[in-house]
């Protein structure tokens, strides 16, 4: 054994100090990667053919170990962590040579690419980091970040480190719009540090709350570090469970666990919303705090400007406050009442099949004894009396086509326990109702005669539905019964935002938010999967930033405008008509709203297009396009370098020694911690993306291979990921910011300014860790 470790450790080493070498030497990190894979397994194959890597591999012809599998141990339970005392046998590291294993590795790399990169089931899932990235480096050159910076400053920076506050608040803002690490710390190193500085905040202070607050892009969604994460959690959850399941007995992780064992990129993103949330407000929590006991070192500074009626507490109180809580409360309070519900009348043709026991019962005898090990031995008790009572009532319920009459009764049962107020109509109702709140709110001195006309037409609209409109009431017939009320409303609503927009807070925050909100939204809520939502983001952002650009050289923009109610429109056709003119029987109503639908997508893709137009025109969209494509491009070439490593790893048994290494440990808790100081200190030398596509494989089946949830799991690397941004000396979020401090700014500034934030890291996991709820909540209430 050379230096008295085994052949295989020392294979690891030299594949550790291969890639970190590689990195250092300036070369492009997604080229290192192969190329430390390539240089690697040269090293390991030279020095195994001269017989100096020899692996101690437990002798499995020896007595010992047969006993020991004789006592009912699997054999993969056995290695040399378990059970040092077992006689060893001295073997190289390629046991077949090293030939052979270049063989295999040619032939695998060829599959891996097609499978995880070309073609393969989650390569749809990967199309959103293109979406990402593009949506994120247009809103960055939009400059959106500026205007941000400037209204926050104004609002938090009468407080004392409102400063300091004001960036969390924009990094925030940023991660759920851009997400893209590096353009926010540059940006907000180029606009903020200067000014904390002038206002003589501590330098430690001032780059410490930017480096952090940038790195908020990697847990806040639509996160890339997640969309990468969830591809592989995927994968490695589903195959680990499926392990697990055999080796308890059961014949797929279905029987075993009761549920699917999936989880998908959409639902991590709801698991991340809280825990962002949460390290946003300990950033924030810790500025201020540290602005109370030094407050000559982070001063409460009144910034000046802005435009705007100044109004009074109270009248922010009423109109910001307490109209909106008003007028949503009482929504949801009269729909508690079913005033307000659902008018859908559609009568499935066939009836509900039954449902099956909570638990698979017909099992053997040990797959039997795992699932109550497992759920215990209530819940197979209860899941054994629901499959007695589904025999005895003849097995489960199939699904049966009604009969003309059963779907007549159906309906009449529906039409008479709908509410006399439809859910849509009402949710425009509050949003037309909101927007004239605002709209008196922030001009509370001037004329509010056309906000009243505006608010008489929404009574009229909510008169006119529970008067004259039926659940029987067509599409068609609805649109002209709320016709002429719905254009008063829009009235009041034209003038209210005419008065919003000359607010800056409103008039920076609500275009990204909408965009925000309809991303994550379609997300969050389950309407659709990232890819798709991240298009939808990806062309928001370029009409978003064509309306800047436009608004910036004096000229109209409506037609960007007028193409984002186009879109609206276009999606409330589709909720309300049939627009499937591709069958029999279409009614009039049907086809005019098809044509409308049609109409508004093509007015929509010409907004598009002409969006593309103004930033091409202007020099814009083709650095957006060059970035895009360098960054894509970045990301799918170290995934293919690091398939090439992965495999190297594998071929010379590195990746079993490790996984046998944590298997060793009967505390799963114990195991998931050593993994997770090994990341949080491979992110000192090794960016994310090394990490998520060399060390996630590797440690992968163990950690999702247990009783954890995967989404906690998933959230809680994740979070681990975003400190290897902040550790010195390789953090690239602190490269990012020296690269645009002023002189002044010392390295030492920033390190001694990070410190606190790797700290505050550290405590948001232990909450996490503490608290798994935090991460479970929001994807339990909103499946997906």
């Amino acid at each position: 054994m050379l230096f008295g470790l085994d052949g295989v450790e020392i294979g690891l080493l030299i594949v550790f100090f291969c890639l970190f070498g590689g990195i250092l030497s300036g070369f492009p990190v997604a080229f290192a990667i192969g190329g430390a894979g390539i240089i690697s397994f040269g090293i390991i194959a030279a020095l195994d053919s001269a017989g100096i890597l020899i692996h101690q591999a437990i002798d499995t012809s020896s007595q010992a170990y047969r006993d020991l599998v004789g006592s009912g141990i699997r054999p993969d339970k056995i290695s040399v962590f378990r059970y040092p005392d077992l006689p060893r046998m001295a073997e190289p590291v390629f046991v077949q040579g090293w030939e052979v294993a270049l063989d295999r590795n040619v032939s695998f790399i060829v599959n891996r690419m097609n499978e995880r990169v070309l073609a393969g089931a989650s390569i749809e899932t990967l199309l959103a980091v293109l979406m990402f990235v593009l949506m994120g480096i247009t809103l960055e050159r939009s400059k959106i970040a500026n205007d941000l910076l400037t209204t926050m400053a104004r609002v938090f920076g009468p407080l004392p480190g409102g400063l300091a506050v004001s960036i969390v608040v924009v990094g925030a803002f940023l991660a759920a719009s851009t997400g893209i690490v590096g353009a926010t710390v540059v940006t907000m190193g180029l606009l903020a540090l200067p000014t904390m500085l002038r206002n003589n905040y501590s330098p430690e202070l001032a780059t410490g709350v930017i480096a952090a607050s940038g790195t908020l892009g990697q847990i806040i969604p639509p996160s890339i570090v997640i969309v990468l994460l969830g591809t592989l959690a995927g994968d490695l959850y589903s195959t680990a469970q499926e392990t697990r399941a055999m080796e308890a007995g059961c014949s797929d992780a279905l029987t075993y666990l009761g549920e699917p064992a999936v989880v998908s990129v959409g639902t991590l993103f709801q698991a991340a919303l809280l825990p962002g949330i949460l390290l946003a407000i300990l950033y924030a929590t810790y500025a201020f705090g540290y602005a109370l006991l030094n407050p000559h070192k982070a001063p409460a500074v009144n910034i000046e400007g802005g435009t705007g009626e100044v109004i009074t507490r109270n009248e922010g109180l009423i109109w910001f406050l307490g109209v909106p809580a008003a007028l949503i409360g009482g929504a949801i309070l009269l729909n508690s009442f079913n005033v307000i519900g659902s008018q859908n009348i559609v009568v499935s043709t066939f009836s509900d099949a039954g449902e099956t026991a909570s638990l698979r019962t017909s099992v053997g005898a040990e797959c039997k004894a795992s699932m109550i090990e497992l759920h215990g031995q209530d819940a197979w008790d209860a899941a054994v009396e629901e499959q007695k009572a589904i025999n005895e009532a003849g097995g489960v319920t199939l699904a049966e086509r009604l009969s003309e009459e059963q779907i007549a009764a159906a309906r009449e049962a529906k039409i008479a326990a709908a509410a006399p107020i439809g859910t849509g109509i009402t949710v425009i109702m509050v949003l037309l109702g909101l927007v004239l709140a605002f709209g008196r709110g922030v001009a509370p001195s001037r004329d509010a005669k056309p906000l009243i006309l505006g608010a008489i037409g929404i009574l009229l609209i909510a008169l006119v539905d529970l008067v004259a409109i039926a659940p029987t009431t067509s599409a068609g017939v609805t649109v002209l019964w709320i016709a002429l009320p719905l254009l008063l409303a829009l009235n009041g609503c034209r003038e209210a935002a005419a008065r919003c927009a000359k607010n800056d807070l409103i008039r920076v925050v609500f275009p990204p938010l909408v965009l925000i909100v309809a991303v994550l939204g379609s997300i969050l809520g389950g309407i659709t999967n990232p890819t798709p939502a991240a298009a939808l983001g990806a062309g928001g952002a370029i009409m978003l930033a064509a309306y800047r650009k436009l608004q910036d050289e004096g000229k109209s923009g409506k037609i960007i405008i007028w193409s984002t109610f186009a879109v609206m429109l276009c999606i409330l056709i589709g909720m309300n008509f049939d627009l499937r003119v591709n069958q029999g029987g279409v009614s009039v109503e049907s086809w005019i709203a098809f044509f409308a639908a049609y109409a508004m997508y093509l007015y929509a893709l010409f907004g598009l297009l002409y969006g593309c137009w103004v930033l091409f025109r202007s020099g814009v969209l083709t650095p957006v396009v060059r970035e895009t494509a360098k960054v894509t491009s970045m990301v799918f070439t170290i995934l293919i370098g690091s398939q090439l490593l992965n495999l190297v790893v594998i071929s010379f048994g590195g990746e079993h020694y490790i996984q046998q290494f944590l298997k060793s440990f009967d505390n799963e808790m114990t195991v998931f911690l050593i993994v997770m100081l090994v990341l949080f200190f491979l992110g000192f030398v090794l960016d994310f993306l090394e990490i998520i596509y060399i060390v996630i494989p590797i440690v992968g089946p163990v950690i999702y291979g247990g009783s954890f949830d995967p989404k906690w799991v998933t959230i809680m690397v994740a979070v681990n990921l975003q400190t290897s941004f902040l550790t010195p000396p390789f953090g690239f979020a602190l490269f990012y910011l020296r690269g645009v401090a002023p002189k002044e700014v010392t390295t030492a500034h920033i390190y001694r300014g990070i410190v606190p934030f790797v700290l505050i890291q550290v405590v948001g996991i232990g909450i996490l860790w503490a608290f798994p709820s935090i991460v479970t909540i929001v994807p339990a209430l909103i499946p997906n």
